[in-house]
């Protein structure tokens, strides 16, 4: 008898911390909880390896200041690995990368590493919506009692694919969740969900934050129900419109899910996919692999994978006016007014930002970007449509701030547009 009572209560132990354990990595990972296992710790080394290839000839004295600033900045920021691509006028110009895709095995970063991009999967669905509206498949102002046809929850009646889209419809974002049991799911991230609307059912029971168009509020969760409404407006699955709709045509061959990539017969080292690091606070900074996750339940928000090159392609696509149309393109590219008529303090548009850079005190350029921060990886994708230039940057770690990531972007820009101009002038000078 005290054996049993021994075994029952070893195993209750074990179901518990079977349990428990993937919510105390959540916050470990999240520096809200102390990280108690003392090995897996790895400090980076001085000297790292570069990789860079130009593709325009007169972009090469371009490309190595930039390289050069790339490496020093991964360095800064205490990056395992970097990567950056510049792509103009629907060209490569130039992709580099600096340091390691993964420690374990010395393998460089290169600009085809294949990471984590976080929300900058927002922009990508941002296309595929495009696209829908441009075949004239989905509205973006029709409700969702028109498009689904068995509304979820009957809160979302009125929200309409526009306002999911420009994060205005009131959706929560994952700590805002009310349905408790997808709240859970997002944090142990160790369930698979095949279908965008079985993911759907992590939050069709949560409370709305706001009626639609009245606030902004930034939603993951509301992008994951909008590629559900995707869905429900075409006779295929919201993965195969993107496949055919946006990677296929723009030959973003590197882009995919973590899943799907996993379960292809390729192995990691095959498909470049980057080891990805959790960064230690404090003077030592030093890594670690950072815990294995599952993010199908955020694809069309947050759970895609792919390299800079391709994201710069995605950047081109947005500026070639047969694969979206100008007005479409303008559309997206508008921040979003609520129903106060005002535009929503992020001058968030369509599954894009839109902001003003300084090239000089002379010029001020708009630009459309989106960020994305996941598990162990930050993205960065920028598009400057008067110069026609589309620039990615990736990394496979986090910085306790984006900025401090993404703080270079501005620069690398400058530079490129400068010789940009350059080539401008002396073409019309030759004419």
């Amino acid at each position: 008898m005290k054996y049993k009572k021994t075994v029952a209560v070893t195993v209750l132990i074990g179901m518990f911390f079977y349990f428990t354990y993937p919510i105390y990595q959540f916050y470990t990972h999240k520096h809200k909880a102390p990280m108690l296992t003392p090995w897996g710790y790895e400090s980076l080394p001085q000297s790292a390896p570069q990789n860079s290839k130009v593709y325009q000839p007169h972009f090469t004295n371009t490309a190595e200041k930039a390289l050069r600033r790339i490496g020093q900045h991964r360095a800064a920021i205490n990056a395992p690995g970097i990567s950056i691509a510049v792509a103009i006028d629907q060209e490569l110009v130039w992709a580099g990368a600096s340091g390691w895709a993964d420690l374990a095995s010395n393998s460089p970063m290169t600009p085809d590493t294949i990471v984590r991009i976080g929300s900058t999967s927002k922009a990508l669905t941002a296309a595929g919506l495009a696209r829908m509206v441009q075949a004239q498949a989905i509205s973006l102002d029709k409700p969702l009692s028109t498009i689904f046809t068995e509304l979820p929850n009957q809160a979302w009646a009125d929200i309409t694919p526009r306002q999911l889209a420009s994060h205005s419809a009131g959706m929560p974002h994952y700590k805002e969740n009310t349905d408790y049991y997808g709240l859970l799911k997002s944090i142990t991230l160790n369930s698979h969900y095949e279908d965008v609307d079985d993911a759907v059912m992590l939050f069709d029971g949560s409370e709305t934050l706001s009626a639609p168009g009245e606030k902004f509020y930034y939603s993951s969760l509301g992008t994951v129900l909008l590629s559900a409404a995707m869905q429900s407006s075409v006779a295929t699955t919201y993965q195969q419109w993107m496949q055919e709709q946006v990677l296929t045509p723009l030959a973003m061959h590197s882009t995919l899910s973590e899943q799907s990539l996993s379960s292809s017969q390729h192995t990691q080292e095959d498909q470049q996919l980057a080891t990805f690091y959790w960064q230690e606070k404090g003077e030592q900074r030093r890594v670690r692999v950072w815990r294995d996750v599952d993010l199908s339940h955020r694809l069309a928000g947050g759970g895609w994978l792919s390299t800079s090159k391709d994201l710069v392609k995605l950047g081109q696509g947005f500026i070639d006016n047969n694969f979206i149309a100008t007005s479409i393109k303008d559309e997206f590219w508008t921040p979003q007014r609520l129903n106060s008529g005002k535009a929503n303090h992020q001058n968030y548009g369509i599954g894009w930002r839109i902001h003003t850079l300084s090239l000089s005190d002379e010029e001020e350029v708009t630009y459309a970007h989106h960020g994305g921060v996941s598990r162990g990886a930050q993205s960065f994708l920028v598009v400057v449509p008067k110069y026609k230039l589309s620039l990615a940057l990736n990394i496979n770690s986090n910085t306790e701030e984006f900025h401090d990531f993404g703080s270079i972007v501005g620069e690398i820009i400058r530079l490129f547009i400068a010789e940009r101009k350059t080539q401008i002038k002396e073409n019309e000078e030759e004419v």
